[in-house]
């Protein structure tokens, strides 16, 4: 890009601003997922020895017809965890290869790129962080003489997804014809309103390389602050999905118990 426009100082300098904000973003990424992940992890563990090895033997001391509805449940996965455990080890390992494999080939990637922007809140996270990266280079390149055509086909291929970059150029196309930039990204539906509306109005200011790089700066921020949101809103999702489990298998146990205690079977 630098080259292109012949500003190769100025275009590595915003890129070793850039590359920094993306490791911090990536490091608090990172470092805010480490305990969610040991919790998780913790929490499986758990879950699945108490499923394996805890639940068959109290089991045992069970009649069948005090059984209830969640007991049935908790002990048909049990079963089915303890008698198919090498099927589904084999099972998973080979489907993991078979999505591995399908992930190299070319329609594979343009899967998970889609896949990658569609998720809940990762998905948010990714197609910002691509927008970001799109409206920092465009702006620099028009911001430095580049014509829009030539910064669109540079720029499209450096958000880092096959379908982000697919639609700005069918974006590209739209300009060539006559058109506003903000009208086609708008109809992609991968741009927020904001972004959009923000360009359409640089657009009829003539300070679009401008705005791109505001529209990066903005984004940036809102992205960490969606991380840290996330982060705080998956911790007690873990542990109350826990505690759920946890409670139905204690329930699933405990409830044959009192009946037979009521029934005097105990």
């Amino acid at each position: 890009a630098g080259e292109s426009g012949g500003f190769l100082e100025d275009v590595l300098t915003r890129i070793a601003m850039f590359a920094e904000r993306q490791d911090e973003l990536r490091n608090k990424l990172v470092g805010s997922m480490i305990y969610p992940m040991v919790l998780m992890t913790a929490g499986t563990s758990i879950v699945m020895f108490l499923m394996i090895f805890v639940v068959p033997e109290l089991r045992k001391h069970l009649r069948e017809e005090a059984f209830n509805s969640l007991s049935y449940i908790v002990f048909g996965i049990t079963d089915v965890l303890v008698g198919y455990y090498h099927v589904m080890l084999i099972g998973g390992a080979l489907a993991g290869i078979a999505i591995y494999t399908y992930l190299k080939t070319e329609q594979g990637q343009i899967t998970w790129d889609r896949i990658k922007l569609k998720g809940p809140m990762l998905g948010k996270i990714i197609t910002m962080v691509a927008i970001c990266r799109f409206c920092r280079i465009l702006g620099t390149l028009l911001a430095n003489g580049v014509p829009i055509l030539q910064a669109l086909d540079i720029a499209k291929d450096s958000t880092g997804n096959r379908i982000l970059s697919e639609r700005i150029g069918e974006a590209a196309t739209s300009v060539q014809k006559g058109e506003s930039l903000s009208t086609p990204l708008g109809k992609s539906g991968l741009f927020p309103e904001d972004v959009i509306d923000m360009m359409a109005v640089a657009e009829e200011s003539n300070n679009l390389d401008n705005v791109l790089v505001q529209i990066a700066d903005t984004n940036e921020a809102r992205t960490a602050r969606t991380i840290d949101v996330a982060v705080r809103l998956l911790e007690p999702l873990l542990l109350l999905v826990m505690a759920v489990m946890v409670l139905c298998i204690a329930l699933a146990l405990l409830l044959p118990i009192l009946t037979m205690s009521q029934g005097g079977g105990i």
